[in-house]
């Protein structure tokens, strides 16, 4: 895990004792596009600091590569918007990552209230040409770390009962995109099983299936073809995955837990 120096105006003091705004830890924040940013930027104009956490080894290795000043960029809109940001470059494959990153965000914000994962591997194969290795990186990054995450903040979580939220995204996607789909339904198990583990402290825990959201990786022939099967005409967007992460790290949206939760637009 690599943890930069990187200027934080909207850093909070040490003294986290007198903040009223609660703190949001949000994973896979890399891209301004990206749903991570999206649900970013929503929870910081509702009223929570943010903690997110980006990995450029990741990009790199994508078709859309780096995207140049997208940490900064994201930083600037969260604080425009009232957060306390602390922006934390971790590699989820590294199993001392998730204490390290809580350890940062706990230093720089205060104790984390809601975990919101959105960080992914995800490289298109299937049953024939999936590697090992790739194999082995989608369960160490979209199953293995989200475990450990989710073990952390219930370790960490001192917040009052009824008050701590774990939300994870998922996808049903999973031929032609083996390890990625498969990793990601061992995703689901895990955060759903935090939902009655977590419940003596007071933390809910749901899974959000976002269905298709074009943020730079579909092609036109998958735009086209995700369109025609949905009900209302169009792609996901990220503000629409924000608004429901909104709701469920609000108090009206206590009461919905242990959930895997369809934002899809009715897909097909």
């Amino acid at each position: 895990m690599r943890i930069p120096v990187m200027a934080d105006p909207g850093q909070k003091s040490d003294d986290t004792s007198s903040r009223v705004r609660p703190t949001a830890l949000i994973t896979g924040v890399g891209r301004t596009i990206g749903i991570g940013a999206g649900i970013a930027r929503q929870l910081a104009a509702s009223g929570w600091d943010i903690a997110f956490t980006f990995w450029t080894g990741y990009d790199e290795r994508m078709n859309w590569g780096i995207e140049a000043g997208a940490t900064d960029a994201i930083a600037q809109a969260l604080t425009a918007r009232g957060a306390a940001v602390a922006a934390i470059e971790a590699d989820l494959t590294d199993t001392t990552a998730p204490a390290a990153i809580y350890d940062e965000a706990e230093r720089r914000l205060g104790p984390v209230t809601a975990l919101v994962m959105c960080h992914c591997e995800s490289v298109d194969s299937g049953l024939l040409d999936t590697t090992v290795e790739s194999f082995d990186r989608h369960f160490a990054v979209n199953a293995r770390a989200t475990w450990l995450l989710i073990r952390e903040h219930g370790r960490r979580f001192r917040g009052r009962h009824g008050d701590g939220r774990i939300i994870a995204l998922t996808s049903d996607h999973t031929v032609g995109n083996l390890p990625y789909g498969a990793s990601k339904g061992a995703l689901d198990r895990i955060t759903l099983a935090a939902a009655h583990e977590l419940a003596h402290i007071g933390i809910s825990s749901n899974v959000i299936n976002p269905g298709p959201v074009d943020t730079g990786w579909m092609t036109e022939a998958g735009r086209a073809g995700c369109i025609r099967q949905t009900p209302l005409g169009r792609l996901g967007t990220p503000q629409d995955t924000a608004n429901l992460v909104d709701f469920l790290c609000s108090p009206q949206g206590q009461w919905i837990n242990g959930q895997l939760l369809l934002s899809n637009g009715g897909l097909a």
